[in-house]
């Protein structure tokens, strides 16, 4: 499977000596590593790629949405972003590995791994024991670190965060496994109970994921910490008093609204946001606002037709025929306002030129 640098650089975060954008294979990174682990390298890989999907899904309706281009930074250390995004990117990258791993492993993929059994027989709780077949998580935490955490090959303060979120990423899945438990007793009775441990959907991830996001803690360092050796033991002593399960960043985040070449941001304007709909979340109701309003932008309603399949019938023997049904539907957009002064214009601004001029 090859996919573009800059697609694997989102996935991981490369490390600093892959410096040139063309094409890279995952198998070709993991010939670098033990041999051992090349029969994980498909496994790395679609994981990796779920933590993309997940990710942008999570973000679909929010200022920053996941951009890969965002993430086309040279991944020199003074020029790489440490923000909560960063810091979000690495943990769903992170958990995507290791949920994948586990997952094959219980579906029989590798040779040397299976149930994890290691606490069967031991009671649970009251009136359960452990049992049946668990999901062996600590197998996915076990090759999932020895591949991401050794994309990160500095000692400074940036290469702690990313650690520290990449181990936040697999909390995030061990944090998250569910209790699936099974009566035993006579005629149906549930006199006591076998219980095991299995994997959520990952979308219970990375909704666990995102709470994090929002709740991540910013730590403050002094410019150009873990450049020695004194600055780095301080660096580690800072980030081993936090909690593993946190979200860690060290910048604040630049304004998603606008525009920003250098960061390959392109602001909110010509996004589509969302007002109405069955089934949407509170987050996406307000998708309009957050996008348009609060960037100084305003929504434009537009007409879309929309051509799909309908009134499918089965003939003998053997085809599927379908009419063709148009349906209009209504889509919400941020465009400049008219009169708008410049696209960067925030709508702050434009409320203090109000009151200057009343003033005047």
């Amino acid at each position: 499977m090859f996919m573009h640098l800059e697609v694997f650089y989102y996935i991981f975060i490369l490390v600093a000596h892959m410096r040139s954008y063309c094409c890279w294979s995952v198998n070709n990174f993991l010939m670098t590593g033990p041999k051992a682990y090349l029969i994980y390298s498909s496994s790395v890989a679609a994981g990796a790629q779920s933590g993309i999907e997940e990710c942008k899904y999570q973000f679909a309706w929010d200022r920053w949405n996941c951009p890969e281009r965002a993430l086309q930074l040279s991944t020199h250390s003074s020029l790489r972003s440490a923000n909560r995004e960063t810091a979000f990117v690495h943990a769903i990258s992170s958990a995507g590995v290791m949920y994948t791993l586990t997952r094959n492993c219980s579906l029989g993929d590798f040779d040397n791994c299976g149930c994890d059994d290691s606490r069967n027989g031991q009671r649970g709780g009251h009136g359960w024991l452990w049992g049946g077949c668990s999901d062996n998580v600590g197998f996915g935490e076990a090759i999932s670190k020895q591949f991401v955490d050794a994309l990160e090959t500095g000692q400074d303060s940036r290469a702690a965060m990313n650690l520290h979120n990449n181990e936040a990423g697999r909390k995030a899945v061990k944090g998250t496994m569910q209790k699936t438990c099974k009566c035993h007793g006579v005629s149906g009775s549930c006199t006591t109970q076998t219980c095991w441990l299995q994997l959520p959907e990952f979308r219970e991830v990375g909704n666990y994921l995102k709470e994090k996001y929002h709740r991540a803690l910013k730590v403050d360092l002094l410019r150009g910490a873990g450049n020695s050796a004194a600055s780095r033991g301080a660096v580690a002593e800072t980030f081993s008093s936090i909690s593993r399960k946190e979200l860690v960043h060290l910048e604040d985040s630049p304004d998603y609204c606008l525009e920003n070449r250098t960061l390959g941001l392109a602001g909110t304007e010509g996004r589509e946001c969302l007002k109405k709909g069955k089934n949407l979340s509170k987050w996406e109701k307000r998708s309009c606002k957050r996008l348009c309003g609060e960037c100084g932008l305003a929504v434009e309603e537009r007409k879309a037709e929309m051509v799909s399949s309908c009134n499918c019938k089965f003939h003998w023997c053997c085809a599927v025929k379908c009419e063709q049904c148009r349906k209009t539907v209504t889509k919400y957009f941020c465009v400049k306002r008219g009169g708008q002064r410049g696209r960067n214009e925030s709508a702050g601004s434009r409320r203090k030129n109000l009151r200057l001029r009343k003033k005047h």
